[in-house]
């Protein structure tokens, strides 16, 4: 009986310290475990999904933002500058770490990133230049180039006779850079009397109703008198076609445009439309997404370029347009894979 007592104890033991070592085991593996990565969040706000452009640019960053596994909260103020402070104030209650803003209005949209800052979030300015303010991240195109390439363009099918000249909305610091760029080839034909700007005008949010009003007066006044138009986007070129074509003039007076919009491809291929400008947003809007990514963990993105705001000189990463006309229209937008050939030639 006392062995059988005896052999008992001993099996209780073991088991005890069995049962002990195994905690102290766990234990240590719970202590070894790394601990787990906060999700990244990443708040958007566009200014208008009415535009084709601004369509793809979404795309763009939802399936980066997929690709990489990360959270991205969009928000669209529909060209409303009060309801996007307010989507933004609400992105940063929410406590995204990084966020993007393709400001309605350049100079409005500081008070955003005044408000992010003030949460300790980094601010990227996408696509438009918010203006006088410390803003981290200038993602865009070379915009004075954009304008550059229209007045060349427009320069190199309009020799002598009346332009049209309209800029985008106002507000939009991108309208004022496009023209300076193409003033820079326009004005010196202009001083020297082989062209007359008969109307100069903006389009207020980039509407191609204002486009189409500004280019009925100018056809008016002038007696339809009237060899170029210098249209700053595809949307107001689409506007002033229509008054052009009213008067029987659609396809013989030259009109730039940029966007690379499906519609403006198909009047190219028409005629109606003389070029465009293709700023490729599929990597502009992938390049936002993994800056912000960088940023999100303590990383500088690279910046290959500086643009000066007003206020600083804002570290910016900038990619070259390409014009487009009837003549690099299949291998630029086509083979590229940014729009179908049976889409742009559809009759």
């Amino acid at each position: 009986m006392k062995k059988a007592l005896k052999v008992f104890s001993l099996v209780v033991a073991l088991a005890f310290a069995v049962t002990l070592f195994a905690g102290c085991g766990s234990s240590g593996d719970k202590k070894a475990e790394a601990p787990k990565e906060k999700k990244i969040v990443i708040g958007l706000s566009l200014p208008t999904q009415r535009e084709e452009r601004w369509v793809r640019d979404r795309d763009a960053m939802v399936a980066e933002a997929k690709k990489l596994g990360i959270d991205l909260e969009v928000q669209i103020s529909d060209n409303d500058s009060a309801k996007q402070e307010s989507q933004a104030e609400n992105l940063i209650t929410k406590g995204v770490q990084v966020l993007i803003v393709a400001p309605n209005d350049s100079k409005a949209a500081a008070n955003i990133v005044e408000k992010a800052h003030a949460a300790k979030i980094p601010v990227i300015s996408y696509d438009r230049l918010i203006l006088g303010t410390d803003v981290d991240l200038y993602m865009s195109f070379d915009n004075e180039k954009v304008g550059e390439l229209q007045g060349k363009w427009l320069t190199d099918h309009v020799k002598k006779g009346n332009l049209i000249v309209l800029s985008g909305d106002p507000g939009d610091n991108n309208a004022t850079l496009f023209k300076k760029g193409a003033m820079q080839i326009i004005q010196p034909l202009v001083d020297k009397g082989d062209l007359k700007i008969v109307t100069d005008q903006p389009c207020k949010d980039w509407q191609p109703s204002e486009a189409m009003k500004h280019a009925e007066d100018a056809l008016t006044a002038n007696h339809n008198d009237i060899q170029g138009v210098l249209a700053p986007n595809d949307n107001t070129a689409g506007g002033v076609i229509q008054a052009l074509a009213a008067q029987g003039l659609a396809g013989k007076v030259p009109i730039t445009g940029q966007d690379s919009d499906l519609a403006a491809a198909q009047r190219i291929v028409q005629g109606t439309q003389g070029m465009t400008i293709f700023k490729d947003t599929r990597e502009l809007g992938k390049a936002a997404i993994d800056a912000a990514v960088k940023m999100a963990k303590g990383e500088k993105p690279d910046a290959n370029n500086k643009v000066n705001n007003g206020k600083m000189d804002v570290p910016s990463i900038l990619l070259p347009p390409v014009a487009v006309d009837k003549s690099n229209i299949d291998k630029v937008l086509i083979d590229s894979g940014y729009l179908k050939k049976e889409d742009v030639y559809k009759k």
